[in-house]
């Protein structure tokens, strides 16, 4: 079987843009959100329970680990001179 369209060539994605709503019109609404399977509930009870990192939750720990070490002034050196092949 032969296909009826090309596969050689470039591809191209053509954007459209969402239509704009009419004046007085109001855009629609994101959908509401899903609550989590009762299984994954107790899930995060459980780790939540144990002190463990919870996705999609403030972590202290990590944001404390993720900071940069060096702060600014905190070493000193002198500035690399223009054309100094550094």
């Amino acid at each position: 079987m032969t296909p009826t369209y090309s596969t050689t060539g470039r591809q191209r994605r053509v954007f459209v843009p969402a239509p704009v709503p009419a004046h007085g019109e109001s855009v629609p609404l994101a959908p509401p959100q899903v609550q989590d399977p009762p299984i994954y509930r107790a899930l995060m009870r459980t780790w939540a329970d144990g002190g463990r990192t919870l996705p999609g939750r403030h972590d202290p720990e990590w944001v404390r680990l993720a900071a940069p070490q060096v702060t600014k002034g905190q070493f000193s050196g002198s500035r690399d001179p223009l054309g100094d092949g550094r």
